[in-house]
C-alpha cells in the first residue's frame, strides 16, 4: 500500500501547484487521509491546486502511475465491478494496448515522402479513423499517447468520438507552467469524464531527410528503384540526412519502455496513435521480431491492432473486428465484462 508523503510545493501565479503521482496499489488514499489538503481546483495533467506547502506523491515497486489527479478515488461505474460504493479500485491483472497507424494523409494521397512534415488527413483518412474508432468502441481506454504530428492526433481524436464510454480526449499541455495553468480543468465531474492525451515527438514518423516532400515514383526514377527501396525498406541504411528504421526504433522503443509500459503495469488501458515506422519499431519489440522480419512488416492506415498486457508479457490479439461482432471482446474475461457493462448502461 502506498503512503502519501508531503513536501513543499512551489508557488505559481496565485495558486500552489503540485504533481500528484499516486501509486498503483490496491488501496488508494481516502478523503480522510488527505483531509489536510484543501483542494481548490483540478487539472488532468496530474497537476492539482492545493493549499500552500503540500505536495502529494506516492510510489510502489518503483513505478509511478498516471491517474486522474484527485484526493479520493472516483470509481468508473463501467470499470468497477462492485456495487459497494465503499470499495476501492484494485490493481488490474491485465491491460489492453491498442496500436493505430494514422489514417491516410494528404501526402499519402499524393504519393509523397512525408516523414516528419506535419500534414493532416484526407477525407478518406478521416473515415479510416472513424472506422478504427468503431472497432475499438468496446475496449476500455484510460490514456492516449500520440506523436506530435497532427495526422496521428486527428486519428486518435476521431477514433474516440466512436467510443461507447463517451469520455472526451483532452490534450495535456506540460510545455510550460503557463500552459499548465491555462489548461486547468475546474470541474471534477468534467475531469472524470476526460481521457488524458500525451503527445511525444519520440513517436513521430521516421525522418526521411532530403526525401521529404519528393514524389516516390519520381525519386525512384531519379536515383533508381533499388537505391530508393534500400532507403525505404532496409533496417540500418538511412536516406540522405534522414533516419534509418533502426534510428527510429531507438527513440520510439525507449519512450515506449519508459513512459507507456509503466502505465500498463498499473492496469491502465492504453491507445497509441502513431505512424508506420514508429509502430513497426514498437511491434518489433512486442513480438520480438528480427531486423529482417520487421522490414517486411506492413501496417495499413487506420487499422487498430490489439495486444493484452498480462503478467509482464504482451499477447497479440490481432485487429478487433466490427463493433457488432463479439469475438475479439471475448478473448479475455475482463474485455467481455467491460462490453457487457457498456451494454447494461445503454439498455
Amino acid at each position: 500500500m502506498a503512503t502519501a508523503t508531503l513536501q513543499p510545493a512551489r508557488a505559481t501565479t496565485q495558486a500552489y501547484n503540485a504533481h500528484i503521482n499516486l501509486s498503483c496499489s490496491n488501496d488508494l488514499p481516502s478523503t480522510a487521509s488527505l483531509s489536510s489538503l484543501k483542494r481548490k481546483s483540478l487539472t488532468y495533467d496530474l497537476i492539482a491546486t492545493i493549499r500552500p506547502g503540500a505536495l502529494v506523491t506516492g510510489r510502489k515497486y518503483g513505478r509511478t502511475c498516471l491517474i486522474s489527479a484527485q484526493a479520493s478515488p472516483v470509481l468508473d461505474p463501467v470499470l468497477s465491478s462492485s456495487k459497494n460504493s465503499n470499495d476501492r479500485p484494485k490493481k488490474s491483472s491485465e491491460a489492453a494496448l491498442i496500436l493505430i497507424r494514422h489514417g491516410e494523409s494528404l501526402w499519402n494521397e499524393k504519393n509523397l515522402f512525408t516523414g516528419c512534415v506535419d500534414v493532416p488527413l484526407t477525407q478518406r483518412g478521416v473515415e479510416e479513423a472513424i472506422e478504427a474508432g468503431k472497432r475499438i468502441s468496446n475496449i476500455p481506454v484510460d490514456v492516449i499517447f500520440t506523436s506530435s504530428l497532427v495526422r496521428a492526433q486527428m486519428t486518435a481524436m476521431l477514433a474516440m468520438t466512436q467510443h461507447r464510454r463517451k469520455k472526451v480526449p483532452v490534450v495535456i499541455h506540460n510545455e510550460s507552467e503557463q500552459a499548465k495553468a491555462w489548461s486547468t480543468i475546474y470541474s471534477e465531474d468534467t475531469t472524470n469524464q476526460s481521457i488524458p492525451v500525451l503527445t511525444a515527438w519520440q513517436l513521430n514518423e521516421r525522418m526521411y531527410g532530403e526525401l521529404q516532400g519528393l514524389n516516390k515514383q519520381e525519386t525512384a526514377d531519379r536515383f533508381g528503384k533499388e537505391k530508393v527501396h534500400q532507403w525505404r525498406r532496409s533496417y540500418d541504411i538511412p536516406p540522405p540526412n534522414g533516419e534509418s528504421l533502426e534510428m527510429c526504433a531507438e527513440r520510439a522503443v525507449a519512450y515506449f519502455k519508459e513512459q507507456i509500459v509503466p502505465q500498463l503495469h498499473c492496469g491502465k488501458n492504453v491507445l497509441i496513435a502513431a505512424h508506420g515506422n514508429s509502430l513497426r519499431s514498437i511491434i518489433m519489440y512486442l513480438d520480438k521480431l528480427s531486423s529482417q522480419e520487421v522490414i517486411s512488416l506492413e501496417l495499413s492506415t487506420g487499422i487498430p491492432m490489439l495486444y493484452i498486457f498480462k503478467e509482464g508479457k504482451f499477447l497479440r490479439r490481432g485487429s478487433p473486428i466490427g463493433p457488432s461482432e463479439a469475438g475479439v471482446y471475448a478473448v479475455t474475461k475482463n474485455l467481455a465484462l467491460y462490453r457487457q457493462k457498456l451494454d447494461d448502461m445503454i439498455h
